[in-house]
C-alpha cells in the first residue's frame, strides 16, 4: 500500500514578508550590528538571515573575532563591523532586500545599490537594480549608469544607455539634447574606455564638430582630474574621431586649437588632408569616412562614401 502523498501548502506571502520586513535594522533580538557611512549610523541585523542568504556575510559573520587566539573559536563576532565606504541608505536597500527578497529604490541610490549587489554577489537584486535604473533613466544619469553597466560587465544595461543617448540625441533640437548630456557630471567622469565605446556608434544624431568639441572638454576635465596630459588621456577617445567628415575650413580651425592642447595627433589631421585632397578615404579606416546619422551634409562627403561601402 502506497504512503501518503506529501505536499508543500504555501501561507499568505505578504504576511510572511511584512513579518520579516519588521525585523530590518530592528535592535530587538539582533545578534549583530554594522555602523555604516560616515555618519557612522547603527544598522541592526541578525546573522542567521545574513548568512543563509549572503555568501559574502557568511564569510564576515564566520570569522574569529579581533584578537583571539584560536583562529577556530566557535564564538561569533558581534561586531560592531565598520563600513565607511557604503551610505546607509544603500546598506538599509541591501539589507531589505536580504530579509524580504524585495527592495524599496530611488534614483539617488539605485547605482550604489547595484554597486553593493555586485559586490557581494547577489545577482538577483542586481538584476533588480538594473530593471529599475533602465526604467527610470534620465539624461543626467545615463553616463553614469553606462560606466558602472560597463564596470561591472552588464551588457544588458550598457546597450540600453547607449541606445538612450543615441534616442536621446535623435530628438527634434538635437543640439540641445547633446549639450545636455555632455553637461553632467557623468559625462565628465566617463573613462577613455567607455566614451570611445559611445563614439563608436554610427547612430548618435550629432554632427562631428559637435563632438571634437564635446571630447576637448572632457579631455581637459580629466587631464585636471588625473594630473596626466591632454592628449595621453584622451587618445583612446580620439581615434574614434571622423576627422575626415570635416570640411577644409573646418580643419583649419580645428588645427589652430590642436596648437594650444594638442589634442589631436598631427598624423590624424594629416589623414583628414589627405583624404581632401585625393578626394577619398586612401589611408583612412572606412569607419572614419562613414558619416553618422547626425553628420551635417559637407560637399567632400559624396567622395568618401563609396569607399565607406
Amino acid at each position: 500500500m502506497a504512503g501518503p502523498c506529501p505536499a508543500r501548502l504555501q501561507g499568505d506571502v505578504a504576511a510572511f514578508t511584512a513579518a520579516l520586513r519588521s525585523l530590518v535594522n530592528n535592535p530587538q533580538f539582533s545578534d549583530v550590528m554594522f555602523v555604516v557611512g560616515q555618519e557612522q549610523r547603527k544598522v541592526f541585523a541578525h546573522r542567521c538571515v545574513l548568512a543563509c542568504r549572503c555568501q559574502a556575510f557568511r564569510g564576515m559573520l564566520s570569522q574569529a573575532p579581533v584578537g583571539s587566539q584560536d583562529s577556530s573559536s566557535s564564538v561569533p563576532p558581534q561586531g560592531p563591523f565598520i563600513l565607511g565606504n557604503v551610505q546607509p541608505e544603500v546598506f538599509l536597500a541591501v539589507i531589505e532586500f536580504l530579509y524580504t527578497n524585495s527592495v524599496t529604490l530611488n534614483s539617488h541610490i539605485a547605482l550604489e545599490v547595484l554597486t553593493s549587489s555586485v559586490e557581494y554577489g547577489l545577482q538577483d537584486l542586481c538584476k533588480l537594480c538594473v530593471k529599475f535604473i533602465k526604467d527610470t533613466l534620465s539624461v543626467e544619469q545615463v553616463c553614469e549608469a553606462l560606466q558602472a553597466a560597463v564596470t561591472y560587465g552588464q551588457l544588458d544595461l550598457q546597450q540600453h544607455c547607449l541606445a538612450f543617448i543615441e534616442g536621446c540625441t535623435a530628438h527634434p533640437g538635437v543640439v540641445v539634447c547633446w549639450q545636455a548630456v555632455v553637461r553632467t557630471q557623468g559625462f565628465r567622469e566617463l573613462s577613455d574606455v567607455v566614451l570611445a565605446r559611445v563614439l563608436r556608434s554610427d547612430r548618435l544624431a550629432v554632427d562631428e564638430l559637435d563632438l571634437v568639441q564635446a571630447v576637448r572638454e572632457w579631455a581637459h576635465v580629466s587631464s585636471a582630474v588625473l594630473e596626466r596630459p591632454v592628449p595621453e588621456v584622451a587618445a583612446l577617445p580620439v581615434r574614434e574621431l571622423r576627422l575626415p567628415l570635416l570640411a577644409p575650413s573646418e580643419l583649419v580651425t580645428l588645427e589652430s586649437y590642436n596648437q594650444q592642447d594638442l589634442l589631436i595627433p598631427v598624423e590624424n589631421i594629416a589623414a583628414a588632408w589627405r583624404a581632401h585632397a585625393l578626394r577619398k578615404g586612401s589611408g583612412v579606416p572606412s569607419r572614419l569616412c562613414r558619416p553618422r546619422r547626425g553628420t551635417r551634409p559637407r560637399d567632400h562627403h559624396r567622395h568618401l562614401e563609396p569607399h565607406a561601402k
